[in-house]
Parts: structure tokens; sequence; C-alpha cells
């Protein structure tokens, strides 16, 4: 059901009525439909009746700060409720041929909009997860209590990671000073895996559902490693306008970790071994 203030928003923008819409498939957590109006317009609307009450306002305030020039495309936020988000339809069409460097030279230039704190104005989501954003100045702290333990510690209340592990994170996490190079504080997407890297009806790069902070910028790097790693040349252009510290690749897996545990945390026991994996890896 197309929730009525869309239907009022549409109207009152001289959109018309919607004349039809389709279901889009490929969301793990949300609805998504195409919405074709009178006017020949047409939108993408999320929906989702049982999503925290904020989740969709936060999404959009991280569509518009990933916004930004000379970075990947994103969808134009209209509307947003408590159970709905109104976007751009971005009508994706084949990728362009050189797709994948030009979206590592626009994921560097995205990064290389920095903060001198890390964290974001709002508290937000990465999935349907809570993902906590307090200022902070030490990135190391950040990345340990915003991200790794916050996670462990959800898995533990939900009785999905038992405590020796809990103590292995709290380990890793207390080293990470000694593993992890100063960085600036950049602001990344914070989920992008290769669902979330999408093309334009133009065929260029485009960007949905972000987890927007400021953050590490290896760490994003490091997820579009998790699922299925992105071409070589996307990380040989991104180099093209960001520098990356020598052993980036090394440090993946403990970047990595943060997503594992969010991925235990969402979807269960079947992410436990490679939880423990870094965690064992690491020797913690």
């Amino acid at each position: 059901m197309i929730p009525k203030d869309v239907i009022n928003w549409l109207t009152d923008n001289n959109y018309g009525i919607v004349s039809s819409s389709h279901p889009v498939g490929g969301g793990c957590i949300n609805n998504g439909a195409i919405l074709h109006t009178s006017s020949g317009e047409r939108f993408f609307l999320k929906t989702n009746r049982r999503t925290p009450k904020d989740m969709f306002a936060r999404e959009a305030e991280g569509l518009d700060a990933i916004r930004v020039s000379g970075g990947p495309t994103v969808p134009r936020t209209y509307l947003y409720g408590p159970d709905f988000l109104l976007l751009e339809n971005l009508a994706p069409s084949k990728r362009r041929g050189d797709y994948w460097e030009n979206f590592g030279r626009q994921l560097g230039t995205l990064h290389n909009q920095t903060n001198s704190h890390y964290g974001f104005q709002y508290d937000n989501y990465i999935g349907s997860t809570p993902q906590p954003n307090a200022w902070t100045e030490d990135g190391c702290f950040f990345f340990a209590e915003r991200r790794l333990l916050f996670q462990a510690q959800l898995a533990q209340e939900r009785g999905l990671l038992d405590g020796s592990y809990v103590a292995r994170t709290e380990a890793l996490a207390a080293r990470l000073q000694a593993l992890i190079p100063a960085q600036p504080a950049s602001l990344i997407h914070g989920d992008l895996w290769s669902g979330n890297a999408m093309s334009d009806s133009q065929g260029n790069p485009a960007l949905i559902d972000p987890a927007a902070h400021y953050g590490w910028a290896e760490a994003e790097l490091a997820m579009t490693t998790l699922f299925g790693s992105f071409p070589r040349s996307f990380y040989d252009a991104y180099q093209e306008v960001r520098s990356l510290a020598p052993g980036y690749e090394e440090r993946y897996p403990i970047y990595n970790l943060y997503h594992l545990l969010n991925h235990l945390n969402l979807f269960g026991s079947g992410y436990l071994s490679q939880v423990r994996a870094v965690l064992n890896r690491y020797g913690t």
C-alpha cells in the first residue's frame, strides 16, 4: 500500500496520481517499488512497517551527506516518514565501460571530505542495527567503542557470541593503536558492498543505502572485498585521487570484523565462524 503522505506529496507537486507500481527485489530488510505517475515521472519508494521510527529519516540524511561534487551519483530524497522513504528513481542502465575506474576516483573524492572528529551528527543504522556515532577525536577509540565493542556486546546479549569471544574482541580493540596507522576522519558510505554499488540511467556509478559517517576510509575499502572484491581497476583508480598507506589490504580483516559482527546480529549464527576466524587470526 502506498502511504497517504506520498500520494498527497505527488499531487501537491504536480506529479499527478500513481498510475501503476511494481515491486523491486534485492533488499534484505525493506520493500522497494517503482511508482509510475500520470505525469510520466517515476519514483522509488521504500517501505517497512516494522522498522525503527527514525530509520528512514537517518537514511535520508545519510544520502544527502554523501552527495558531494565529483562523487558518485546519489538519489535525491523527496519525502520520508516512520515507515517509508521516497527517492529519485535511478533507472539503472548497463554499466559504462569505464564504470569501475570512475567509481574508484569518485569514491576517493568522497573520502577526501574530512572532519576533525570521527562520528556523525546523528546516530543512524547499518541495516536495521543501531549505529552509534557520538563525536570523538580518536579514531581508534571510535572504532573500538562505537563499532567493534558495540556489536560484540549486542551479539552477547542476543546469545550469539559467548563471553570468551567478547573478551577477545575487547583485547583486539585495545590493540588498535598498534595495528592501525593514523588516518583522517573521512566521509564514508559506511555499508559499501556490491549490492549498494549501483549505476544511474547513464551507466555511471551510484550509491544507495548508506550508513554514513566520518570514519576510516580503509574500512570502507575493506568492505568492498567482504562479499566478493571489486575489480583491481577500481582500487588503482582510487589511488589516483587518494593515496593509501602501505599494507592497507592486510588490515582489512580488522575492519571487516565490524560487518561480520553486524551480520551475526542481523542474520544469525551462520557468520559466527568468520567472526571467530578473525579473532583467532589476531591471537586475541
